[in-house]
């Protein structure tokens, strides 16, 4: 059985940059990347909100940078999916796509979350011209255009106002007669003279050939139909956190993110450490997975370094009562 003495699960800025770090400490990491390579920005077109790229940069190919800056370094970047695990003992010990067992003195978790999306063939098709999942990513290309954004809770609420200061006008498809956000969040749209919420309504179809050119929607009490000329369309559903294989080992919230220690990226098991949108429920962000990886990376350092320290110190005892 191969033995890690540091083991990375999942890519993206997250895992890449631990990769860099831990690699550079001579931890000599084994990353295996996961079912999406790179995570959620390979599906990201134009990034232009990352530090260090002031012409902005496609999704995938800072991708592709900050992996060859970990094999650069000496990261083992493997292909394959961690399908289970067991954080019951020491060292512990991973299954890569059902089959390829390995044992790590310890574990960076750093698998992400996945946007939930409406199901829409046309939403696949666009996804990245015109269909996004991340306002905060995107509005930016929008200026002064009219766009929908799907959604009733917080997240929907507050990335509707979000687009607002940007677009000329905001389409706030809520699928009934109320929202979920919260009460200020709710005002805060309604106030709001840019932002038009369409009550009781889902998405039809998403038009456009090649780019978003509108959106067709269903009143769900009415049964009519109704076509809006939009250029962006943002689905705010919701993320579900890829931690479903490590719930019964790790402590985590009621959406499933992985709980670490404030300030720090430690779960409640010694040698797991967790980074990047897995557990940041918050910002969801590629500079702050980013900046996760960097604390996932050091954290792991200090706790492999601290487990040496017994064998050196009774080294040097023996060494002392030799002398």
């Amino acid at each position: 059985m191969e033995h890690a003495h540091l083991l990375i699960i999942g890519s993206g800025p997250a895992g890449y940059t631990a990769a860099i770090y831990a690699a550079r400490a001579g931890l000599t990491p084994i990353m295996y990347q996961g079912l999406q390579p790179g995570g959620q920005l390979t599906i990201t077109n134009d990034v232009e909100n990352f530090p260090g790229y002031p012409d902005g940069v496609m999704g995938p190919e800072m991708m592709e940078d900050l992996k060859k800056q970990a094999v650069r370094f000496g990261t083992d970047v493997r292909y394959g999916m961690a399908t289970a695990v067991d954080f019951s003992g020491h060292p512990h010990r991973v299954t890569i796509d059902e089959q390829t067992e390995l044992t790590a003195d310890a574990v960076i978790i750093a698998t992400g979350a996945s946007a939930k999306w409406l199901g829409l063939d046309s939403e696949k098709r666009l996804n990245g011209a015109g269909v996004s999942a991340c306002a905060v990513c995107d509005g930016f290309f929008y200026r002064g255009q009219e766009v929908a954004i799907v959604g009733a809770g917080d997240t929907a609420a507050e990335e509707a106002t979000y687009l607002a200061n940007l677009c000329s006008k905001v389409y706030m498809i809520v699928r009934k007669g109320e929202m979920r956000a919260s009460r200020i969040m709710q005002q805060r749209v309604l106030d709001n003279p840019k932002i038009e919420v369409v009550w009781n309504s889902v998405t039809d179809e998403i038009l456009g050939e090649h780019t978003v050119e509108g959106v067709r929607l269903k009143n769900l009490v009415t049964h009519e139909t109704r076509e809006i000329p939009v250029t962006g369309f943002f689905v705010a559903i919701g993320h579900h956190p890829n931690s479903d294989i490590f719930k019964e080992y790790l402590h985590h919230d009621e959406q499933g993110y992985l709980k670490t220690l404030p300030g720090t990226t430690k779960t409640n098991v010694d040698g797991v450490f967790a980074c990047g949108d897995v557990q940041d429920y918050t910002y969801r962000q590629a500079v702050t997975a980013a900046g996760t990886g960097c604390m996932a990376a050091l954290d792991a350092e200090r706790y492999l370094a601290a487990l040496e320290l017994p064998a050196h110190a009774e080294e040097t005892v023996t060494a002392a009562q030799a002398a």
